[in-house]
């Protein structure tokens, strides 16, 4: 688990605000959801021979044993809340987007911790691959206004309860005749979740399954159209996309239309979002046969690709310099009326020399410095330095509160 640290949260905060800029230009409302839900919860959704449910989730019985489970994804809690709050009785359309944590017990690695962070979002109550697309659209548009352009669209069609049966079967076929060329957890996929084996990255698993069935080939009619109109959709938007048909999920209530954000930055784990449609979910998890889309995206892994690109501390406002006691005390309270105002002020708390103050004051990068002592107070105008410019030059005390925040505005 990892500490996030000023110099560093910068970054952070700056993801998170572009998220609620962006996500609510699309309609989508934010949601927040414990961290801590009934364990069954993610058997029931993410599946049980999946390897967040086998070998990541940190579950604990609590004084009335009850087995509870640190989220390790956001998608099923998210549903469990609209399905208790009967939130499809308000609008049969639901966008939801959330920020926080997540918890998984997984080898820690470049930008992945046992507390991990991720975004994401969530449409519920449609079915038209129109959704697919706006949705896709929304997490571009995200990526671009971050300013992270070196990551690649994949996309694919997990096909459906009717239709994936028949793939699976196929693949296991396949992959009978090749148990000794694959490493020990796929060997163990192999019986319980197949598809999970053409996402690995051991080299001699990947070898393995180079000629390995396409899932495109096997869609039903159903599936087939929908995916294809998923593409038209995204070609008419301009949207750039690469078709994988390899790339499965972890989880086991994908179907349909699934996709990553790709980046050759990171090594082999190279996904910094994905996700895709579960249509059948919210019915499994006790709701209304309703449809959604959705994707989460990790924020360490975001933060990594920011990388030097990284966003700056925000830099005061003003710095008051005060020389003797007075001085100090009406700096204080000045200090106090600009930050009602909405400047960023900062000053000195102890009686440091001025050449020692105006240190201070470059270190903070401040914009503005307001030097004021005996001579300054007697006189009624403080001395205002631009700290860009070196420019100096007399401000009356009476005004200058307006005549900072009219300063500041123009920066």
């Amino acid at each position: 688990m990892n500490d996030i640290l000023p110099g560093e949260v910068e970054t952070w905060q700056f993801l998170e605000r572009e998220a609620h800029r962006i996500f609510q230009l699309y309609g989508f409302a934010e949601i927040r959801v414990p961290v801590v839900e009934k364990t069954e919860l993610f058997c029931r959704s993410i599946g049980e021979t999946t390897d967040i449910v086998e070998k990541e989730m940190y579950t604990f019985e609590d004084r009335s044993s009850n087995s509870l489970t640190l989220r390790p994804e956001g998608t099923a809690p998210v549903m469990r809340a609209f399905i208790e709050h009967k939130m499809h009785a308000l609008d049969p359309i639901s966008k939801l987007y959330y920020l926080g944590p997540m918890f998984r017990y997984e080898r820690p690695q470049k930008g992945r911790y046992r507390q991990f962070h991720q975004i994401g979002a969530e449409a519920i109550g449609v079915d038209d691959p129109m959704m697919d697309a706006q949705v896709l659209a929304m997490l571009c548009h995200y990526f671009e206004a971050v300013g992270i352009d070196s990551v690649e669209l994949h996309v694919n069609s997990l096909g459906c309860r009717e239709c994936r049966p028949q793939y699976r079967k196929a693949l296991t076929a396949y992959l009978e005749n090749r148990l000794q060329s694959l490493c020990a957890d796929c060997q163990r996929r192999y019986q319980t979740n197949p598809l999970r084996v053409l996402d690995c990255k051991v080299p001699t698993c990947q070898e393995a399954t180079t000629d390995a069935p396409s899932v495109l080939d096997l869609l039903c009619s159903d599936c087939d159209v929908h995916f294809k109109q998923v593409q038209q959709y995204l070609q008419k938007l301009g949207i750039s996309y690469t078709i994988n048909a390899r790339m499965v999920r972890g989880l086991d209530y994908y179907t349909k239309t699934t996709f990553e954000m790709v980046t050759s930055q990171l090594g082999s784990q190279n996904a910094v979002a994905a996700g895709g449609r579960y249509d059948g979910l919210i019915q499994d998890l006790g709701g209304p046969a309703l449809p959604g889309i959705g994707f989460a995206m990790g924020v360490e892994r975001l933060v990594l690709m920011k990388g030097e690109q990284g966003v700056d501390a925000p830099r005061p406002d003003v710095f008051l310099a005060a020389l003797g006691d007075a001085a100090g005390d009406e700096a204080f309270a000045l200090m106090h009326r600009l930050q009602h105002l909405g400047l960023r002020a900062e000053m000195a708390f102890t009686g440091k020399s001025l050449k020692a103050q105006m240190r201070r004051a470059g270190k903070l990068n401040a914009r503005y410095v307001v030097i004021l002592g005996e001579e300054e107070l007697a006189s009624g105008e403080a001395q205002l330095r631009d700290m860009d410019n070196k420019d100096q030059q007399p401000v009356s005390l009476a005004g200058i509160e307006q005549a900072l925040a009219d300063k500041c505005r123009l920066c």
